[in-house]
């Protein structure tokens, strides 16, 4: 990825139209703003746009920059969706306006469609599909679905990538990347917000995303996780018909989550569906340590055949957040100590788990989480937010060089989505109630005698497998010992030890080597004095300067000596 040197002509006509967009959005005023403009920002009164009144500069600076992403096009609408989940670095209002982004553009023609799809199969589209249908169900940026029925007559979904849709999106990313450079150099937040670590995120993301295998493996994953449960359905992947710009699912009928009067006219239990998109997501964290990262209420809907049984039913698994299970314990026991308002320990988790460096001062990280934590406890319990939790905890941490987690990042905007859903559809939802025993019940399980038997059940049969080969490993390092070949680690403070001892031998080597070249010296002078007949007391100073200097240093060199 070239992120730096001479824009070619395609470039430079991009970067125009972003400029173009920029002052008809009125957000010129924000770019001369900056440290880099500041002094000649006087020069926006002579620019002819900004002789006559524009409706842009009426709205808010979030509203200028989502309406400039939506004209940007995809690339730039998804960029903008990722930075929403980002509050550690975005100002509020800006952070919210942006998650108001809408990821909805044209689709491309049905008959480009069909042929993305035979070149991926090699062969006619009838020898794979009974059906076809040209029009799409769903478009997006990165991709748009068709309607589709296999051979043996199951009604499937056929996601298909946009043409050309890997260049446009290196081009945009390239772009990105010479703004961000720019930001990071002459933006007085720059080094703080880190825009290269920004874009490249977003690239990774966006080019998995590319990867319709990738997504196929992750619903197959989460398939296999929520095998018969009754909360959480996801399609079938048909991995015969799948490629790598080509993913062809189960078709699924359900109501779209947010449609919440036809749920409601269904008679679907809002609270129980509530409680159940809380526990989907914890269930998924905590017990599977893989999560649906994209789950917006474009991507759920709901099976209300059973109206007192809800079900939820997931789609499109592009993006997927993991933890590990230190992960997973720290923030589990971060849930809880910040329930039990113990911020002491909230303050020794970050650091235990490596999130804040270890010289972090305990007591001054205790009172700065104190401070924002204590007025959130003013309000009733089902009106705390988790995910604000979450974010205000970040965004305190961010102060004590905290660095950026990603996998915690995808968490905080995946729980804001859930919240937020659940309290759409019940505003009574106390998320803490419910998340509550979850979280105690697998803290319990995870240190408990079970988890222990649990343990040894998983590691047993990898045990057993090595067992037989013990006592050749045990030969074989006492054959090795006994030959002098055995080969040991040191740790760091032998290894210091033993170049504090290298460098002292190396040094009385060098003394040793010096005095004797002197005294060989003074003795070859005494001997040319004595030839010519000189006494011995009264040889040249020299012959007895150079002896006594190398007398001193052969003394020096005695292995006691250091």
């Amino acid at each position: 990825m070239r992120i730096g040197g001479m824009l070619g002509p395609a470039q430079l006509l991009r970067l125009l139209h972003i400029n173009r967009v920029l002052v008809r959005h009125g957000l010129d005023d924000i770019v001369l703003a900056t440290h880099l403009f500041r002094p000649i920002a006087f020069l926006r009164h002579l620019l002819p746009w900004n002789w006559m009144p524009r409706r842009e500069l009426h709205l808010t600076r979030g509203e200028r920059i989502r309406l400039t992403l939506e004209d940007l096009g995809p690339i730039f609408v998804k960029f903008g969706q990722m930075l929403s989940t980002r509050r550690d670095l975005l100002p509020d209002d800006i952070a919210l306006e942006l998650t108001k982004l809408q990821d909805r553009v044209p689709p491309f023609a049905g008959d480009q469609a069909r042929a993305i799809v035979e070149k991926a199969y090699r062969q006619p589209l009838e020898a794979m599909f009974a059906e076809f249908n040209p029009q799409p169900l769903a478009s997006a940026s990165i991709a748009q679905v068709h309607a589709a029925r296999l051979l043996n007559g199951r009604e499937v979904v056929v996601k298909v990538l946009r043409p050309g849709i890997e260049k446009i999106i290196r081009r945009d990313i390239e772009l990105l990347y010479i703004i961000a450079r720019l930001a990071q150099r002459y933006w007085r937040e720059g080094r703080r917000l880190r825009p290269l670590e920004v874009v490249s995120e977003y690239e990774k993301t966006i080019f998995d995303e590319l990867d319709l295998v990738r997504e196929a493996a992750n619903a197959s994953q989460l398939r296999h996780n929520f095998k018969d449960s009754p909360i959480l359905y996801i399609p079938e992947v048909f991995w015969p018909e799948t490629r790598r710009n080509v993913l062809v699912m189960e078709r699924i009928h359900g109501i779209p989550v947010g449609n919440i009067a036809e749920l409601r006219r269904r008679g679907v239990d809002m609270k129980k569906l509530s409680e159940r998109g809380v526990v989907v997501f914890f269930t998924q964290v905590f017990r599977d340590s893989f999560f649906h990262a994209d789950m917006h209420p474009g991507n759920i809907f709901v099976n209300a055949e059973n109206p007192d049984d809800p079900r939820y039913i997931a789609v499109d698994f592009g993006i997927i957040g993991t933890l590990s299970p230190t992960d997973q314990h720290y923030l589990a026991e971060n849930f809880l100590a910040f329930f039990h308002r113990d911020y002491r320990r909230v303050a020794e988790l970050h650091i235990e788990s490596g999130w804040v460096p270890p010289e972090t001062r305990v007591d001054e990280f205790e009172s700065a989480i104190r401070t924002v934590s204590e007025p959130i406890f003013d309000r009733p319990l089902k009106d705390i937010s988790f995910g604000g939790f979450l974010l205000t905890l970040f965004q305190t941490a961010r102060r004590f060089n905290m660095e950026v987690q990603p996998q915690l990042v995808l968490l905080q905007k995946t729980l804001l989505n859930i919240e937020g859903l659940g309290r759409q559809l019940d505003p009574e939802l106390d998320l803490w109630k419910t998340a509550k025993p979850f979280l105690e019940n697998w803290m319990k399980n995870r240190v408990g005698p079970w988890s222990v038997l649990n343990r040894i059940k998983y590691y047993f049969p990898r045990w057993a497998d090595q067992t037989p080969d013990l006592p050749n490993l045990v030969y074989g390092i006492l054959k090795q010992a006994h030959n002098g070949d055995l080969t040991v680690r040191l740790q760091k403070q032998e290894l210091d030890q033993l170049r504090r001892d290298l460098h002292w031998a190396n040094r009385r080597n060098f003394h040793a080597a010096v005095g004797a070249a002197l005294i060989v010296s003074a003795a070859v002078i005494l001997g040319f004095d004595a030839r010519d007949g000189v006494e011995f007391w009264r040889a040249p100073l020299l012959s007895w300067v150079l002896g006594g200097i190398g007398v001193g240093l052969l003394l020096s060199a005695w292995p006691g000596d250091k």
